[in-house]
Order: C-alpha cells, then sequence, then structure tokens
C-alpha cells in the first residue's frame, strides 16, 4: 500500500489545496482533497480486472469552484456539516434558545448552509500504518459560523487497506451545547461513468423509512412494506422509480440505537461485476439517485446530468433536532461525537 501527497490548486482565496492519493496492493486507489474534504475519485477493478473511477467527481480543483458547478450544486464527495441533510425552514432550539439559519434549499436550510465544511480547507495528517494507508482532515469550526452555538473541533479520517474497505471515521468536541450530524456525500457509478445508474441493483436491510413532504420529515416513521422504499430484497433501482417525482431521495431507519457497526446496504452493477458494500455505526442511511446532478461541458466534453450517480449517505435522520423522538443530534460540553462508516468494494 502506498500514499502520494500532490498540489491540487489554489482556493479563490490564495490557499494551496491537496490531494492525497490511496492506493492498495488490489488496485483500488481512492484520491482525497483537503478541500471539503472530498473524495474526488475511486478507481476498483471490475470482474475483468478492468479499472475505472465508480465515484462522481473532478480531476481538476477548479472544477469544483466554478459556477457552472456551484449553480446546481450536488456536493460531490465532500463532508457535509455541521449538521448535514435538511432542518426544518432553518429553525431549532437548543436550551431554550432559538436559532435561524440560512435557508439554502427551498424553505430549508441544508447541509451546513452557505458555506458548509463543503467548501472549508481542512489541516491534514498523514496515517501510514502496516494495516491501513490514510488521511486525518481536521478543521475548527468556531461559535455561530453558518448559525451554529459552538466551537467545534471536528476530524475526518479516511483510511484504506487491503480488504478494499475505505473507512470513514469523525470525531468532534464542542466547548457549547450544539448539534453535529455529519456525513460523506460520495456518489457511485459502478460503469464507471458510462451508463446512468437506473440498472444499479440495491439492497437495503431496513423495514421502515422516516415519512417526508418536500424533503422535510413529518415525523412518522412509516413501514416499507408494499411500497416502492423496499428494497429488502436486491432490485435495480430503476424499477420503481417512474411514480417518483424527483427519484429516490429518502432516509431510510436502520434501527442502530446502540451505535454498532452494521451492514446498511449493498450496491451492484451487472455489467461491471462490481459491487459497494456499506456498514455504519448512525442510526440512518439516505437514498438520493441525483435527479438533480447538473450536465456540464468538461473539457469540451458533456458529462454527468440527471441519474449519472447514486448517494448512499449515513447520517442521523434529517430534520432530528425539530423532532424529539428521532436520535438526538446533541452534543453536550465533554462528550466526544464518534461515528464509523465503511465502504467495502467487491465484485459479485
Amino acid at each position: 500500500m502506498k500514499i502520494a501527497r500532490s498540489n491540487f490548486g489554489n482556493t479563490p482565496e490564495g490557499n494551496e489545496v491537496e490531494l492525497f492519493t490511496l492506493s492498495n496492493d488490489n488496485q483500488v486507489t481512492v484520491k482525497i482533497t483537503n478541500y471539503g474534504a472530498i473524495i474526488t475519485s475511486i478507481e476498483t477493478p471490475d470482474q475483468n480486472g478492468k479499472t475505472e473511477n465508480i465515484a462522481c467527481g473532478f480531476e481538476k480543483f477548479e472544477t469544483y469552484v466554478s459556477p457552472e458547478y456551484l449553480g446546481s450544486y450536488p456536493y460531490f464527495g465532500c463532508i457535509c456539516g455541521r449538521v448535514c441533510n435538511r432542518i426544518a425552514k432553518g429553525k431549532f432550539t437548543l436550551e431554550g434558545k432559538e436559532y435561524t439559519l440560512a435557508v439554502n434549499n427551498g424553505s430549508n436550510h441544508l447541509h451546513g448552509g452557505l458555506i458548509g465544511y463543503d467548501r472549508s480547507l481542512f489541516k491534514t495528517e498523514l496515517i501510514e500504518e502496516s494495516e491501513r494507508i490514510g488521511v486525518k482532515l481536521s478543521y475548527l469550526s468556531p461559535d455561530m459560523e453558518e448559525g451554529y452555538p459552538g466551537n467545534l473541533q471536528l476530524s475526518c479520517t479516511y483510511t484504506l487497506n487491503n480488504s478494499n474497505e475505505l473507512v470513514m471515521e469523525y470525531d468532534a468536541e464542542t466547548d457549547q451545547t450544539t448539534i453535529v450530524n455529519l456525513t460523506n456525500h460520495t456518489y457511485f457509478n459502478l460503469t464507471g461513468g458510462k451508463d446512468q445508474i437506473l440498472n444499479h441493483e440495491l439492497e437495503i436491510p431496513a423495514t421502515k423509512y422516516t415519512e417526508s413532504v418536500g424533503n422535510v420529515p413529518t415525523g412518522k416513521i412509516n413501514s416499507v412494506k408494499d411500497t416502492v422504499f423496499d428494497f429488502l430484497t436486491r432490485k435495480k433501482l430503476g424499477t420503481d422509480i417512474e411514480g417518483l417525482e424527483d427519484g429516490y431521495d429518502l432516509n431510510f431507519v436502520l434501527d442502530n440505537t446502540d451505535g454498532k457497526l452494521i451492514f446498511a446496504g449493498r450496491l451492484c452493477e451487472e455489467t461491471s461485476g462490481r459491487k459497494v458494500e456499506v456498514f455504519t455505526t448512525k442510526p440512518g442511511i439516505q437514498l438520493y439517485t441525483g435527479y438533480w446532478i447538473p450536465e456540464l461541458m468538461i473539457d469540451g466534453q458533456k458529462k454527468f446530468g440527471r441519474f449519472s450517480g447514486v448517494a448512499l449517505e449515513t447520517q442521523h435522520y434529517p430534520d432530528s433536532i425539530n423532532e424529539p423522538h428521532f436520535p438526538s443530534i446533541i452534543l453536550k460540553p465533554g462528550q466526544k461525537f464518534y461515528e464509523k462508516t465503511v465502504y467495502k468494494f467487491g465484485t459479485k
């Protein structure tokens, strides 16, 4: 296994951006930048040994900050926070005080606000061990950044091993009571981007989902039985998608209240033979089939667009702070936030 470090460009403010390339002994290569803790590429072999990038991302840093990309922003590969997903109307009450956040998704707050962790520059520390290689990405989120209380010291550690596992570990501590819900927003396309993801087969071991209106939970938790949201038995993403206005974009309940590392999903694609298995300590997983991914012109070629990738975002439920019966996302001084997610790559 080996890790390489290189220059990836400069932010509009002139700060250097780095790119880290992790390679194991089985032709799996993961590229990560300290801008937004973004996973820019995941190369894995197909059933014939051909290696391709199975993650939506860009080869040039400039594309991540281009107006074309940010104008219809799909959050490729980044860390979303301080609170990922949606907070209804951008408001919540914590210890008797009401907080107002930016409204950047219709009438709601999404993925941390106008400038979330997805556009922050992280400090870096290399990890080179016998069983794994990786990078620890750290960031101090100051009190009231994007409206959130408390100075939050957080880190995301990405490591790769020879079991073809990309391990993501999230740590955080605060000096004031605050709320935290972090996820990685990588989109997968197991064909290497040659086809849409509608023929990908998905299995999610969840018997329930959080009902939502306008992508915000109503508070009800419903059974997947006899609905298009039933992925207990593996099926193609396109099988029932026509009846959904914007495709799939919902949170599944994993019944993981103890924070154990559990199986959370399996994505497969027949022509390549590739598969990705997901394991997490988190209580939920958001399935998003990329209806709003923009079609971009990159180096004279049209790329991406609707259904060009599928995100499997491990998380706490959306709008948890406004639904007291949902698993809590409150973090207090003296407490340590820790979550772990594993994406394991292979072939059928």
